[in-house]
């Protein structure tokens, strides 16, 4: 897909730095705004990276439900 003329012409390729595989490619967003570029700061996440923090951040729960989850191996 990265060797497309479009792709290449388009400028859609970028690499990122992941935690586990080094440089990783991505798609870029197709979308130019002049006012509002995107920016591209992280990878993907690692399985479960962000989990913990959406539990209680998103969800609101507090560090004992969290800790019951892991304890009965939901996480």
């Amino acid at each position: 897909m990265f060797d497309d003329p479009q792709v290449k012409a388009r400028g859609l390729a970028i690499e990122l730095p992941h935690a586990l595989a080094g440089m990783v490619p991505q798609v870029a967003s197709p979308i130019r705004l002049s006012e509002t570029p995107v920016e591209y700061r992280l990878a993907p996440p690692l399985l479960g990276e962000h989990t913990i923090e959406v539990l209680q951040r998103v969800l609101g729960l507090d560090a004992r439900a969290v800790a019951a989850f892991k304890e009965s191996r939901v996480l």
